[in-house]
């Protein structure tokens, strides 16, 4: 099988920036499929002079099935100053989604308590004051809402300010607007046989150089076929 690459949108001494491949895991899992860390030290290793494997370091994550922008860290100090702004809520990170459904309005917040089932890797909308709960808060703003023949779609754009398990997809699920293709929330998705391509992808970073202090933004067109369809249909 041919090793599928991982697209750097941008490098410097500090931090990498890459756009995940929609299904790739971001690091190695028991399917021993190629995940976006190893592949990107492979980049990172073949570039440099020497046996000396480079320092890469995760400090946030995608879903598998989710594509889009991701920054790593290549030296420790780095991987600390990111580390600390999105602890902090100052790191933006935006989603453009396509969900089922119509939106309640065309811009608000979601709050909610979520609750992770690790061994079943699910989590869900719980009472305040669960044991184990975390407090999850997202924006949204409609960009589209469209009629198909399979009901309506709602092109979705979505300021996370908190970074929980699974937050986008649980959220929105349970006031009924599962994301399209998401076989693991939405009804709609959950009897049907075969992949579905989830219908999520991050479109924007923005954070505080470690290095220069200066704000950085990122930002690129989300792909995969939600996107696609919501484009055809509406044309």
């Amino acid at each position: 099988m041919r090793e599928r690459r991982v697209p750097v949108v941008y490098e410097d001494e500090m931090i990498l920036v890459c756009e995940k491949p929609i299904g790739m895991p971001v690091q190695g899992d028991h399917s021993r499929d190629m995940d976006v860390e190893t592949g990107l030290r492979h980049y990172l290793y073949e570039k440099q002079e020497g046996e000396e494997e480079p320092y890469l370091a995760l400090v946030h994550r995608l879903d598998r099935p989710v594509g889009g922008l991701m920054v790593f860290a290549k030296t420790g100090e780095a991987a600390a100053d990111l580390s600390r702004q999105i602890r902090e809520g100052s790191f933006e990170k935006c989603y453009q989604a396509v969900v089922c459904g119509s939106l309640p309005e065309e811009a608000g917040t979601f709050e909610d308590e979520l609750l992770k089932d690790a061994k079943n890797n699910t989590t869900r909308v719980v009472k305040p004051g669960t044991k184990g709960a975390r407090h999850a808060v997202l924006d949204y703003e409609l960009i589209d809402e469209i009629e198909t023949g399979e009901g309506i779609l709602s092109w979705v754009l979505i300021f996370l300010q908190t970074g929980r398990h699974h937050q986008i997809r649980v959220q929105f699920a349970s006031r009924g607007l599962g994301l399209y293709g998401d076989t693991k929330y939405n009804p709609l998705f959950m009897k049907k046989k075969g992949y579905s391509q989830l219908g999520l992808y991050s479109t924007r970073l923005a954070f505080v150089h470690p290095g220069t202090k200066k704000t950085v933004t990122f930002k690129t067109d989300p792909k995969g076929e939600a996107f696609d369809l919501m484009d055809v249909e509406a044309y």
